[in-house]
């Protein structure tokens, strides 16, 4: 038996700057503050293929390829403002799924927040969104009903089935993540043996050679 050792990197800590607070608009609706709307719309236009290089500007990643921590928050947002295209969202709709999608993941990390509290305050930033509006430019909420429930299953499958990996991520040292784990995989080897090689020869090849065994032990009195 033979034993291979991998060492794999799991180095985590994003060490680019976060992406900023998301604020409040004038209707009680956050709006993500880390891209202005013109931008969003420009990224709504882009190609899937696009999309990482652009939103890692925005985020100001600068390690995603080696960082495990930038490279899952790189992936989050990704996802998340794709899936608002496919969803034919707009980019005020889309401005508001990203600024909820960043406060649920800074409640976990600035503030350590347990699943059924964030679960509240995911409930209380939707709420203001299916609100009617008494705006003079708009009367009618940011999202419609169906609009909202698709958003609920896309952060409920996208964050909260997820939520104690996020937990990890995020409240887990530098250190703890282990830098250099060892993982010790078991290969069984056939040293000496010889593999059968019927499964490899032409069908032709293989009768010939059992009609050729067969005759050299009638010949021998095999």
């Amino acid at each position: 038996m033979a034993t291979t050792v991998i060492r794999v990197n799991m180095s985590g800590g994003a060490t680019a700057r976060d992406a900023q607070e998301p604020r409040t608009g004038k209707d009680n609706t956050l709006q993500w503050e880390a891209a202005p709307q013109q931008q969003v719309h420009a990224l709504l236009s882009m190609a899937e293929e696009q999309l990482p290089a652009e939103m890692t500007k925005i985020l100001g990643f600068s390690n995603t390829h080696v960082c495990m921590k930038e490279a899952a928050l790189l992936d989050y947002y990704v996802c998340g403002l794709w899936w608002a295209k496919e969803t034919n969202f707009t980019a005020e709709q889309t401005s508001f799924s990203m600024a909820v999608m960043q406060r649920l993941l800074d409640n976990i990390k600035e503030k350590q927040m347990p699943l059924v509290e964030n679960l509240m305050g995911f409930a209380e930033a939707l709420g203001a969104a299916v609100q009617w509006r008494t705006s003079e430019e708009c009367r009618t909420p940011l999202l419609e009903e169906e609009e909202a429930k698709a958003l609920i299953t896309y952060i409920r499958n996208s964050l909260f089935q997820k939520y104690r990996l996020y937990e990890l991520l995020f409240t887990t040292s530098r250190e703890e993540l282990l830098t250099g784990a060892e993982r010790t995989i078991e290969v069984f080897g056939c040293h000496g043996a010889i593999a059968p090689l019927e499964e490899g020869l032409p069908t032709h090849l293989h009768s010939q050679r059992k009609s050729g065994f067969s005759n050299w032990g009638e010949a021998t009195g095999g």
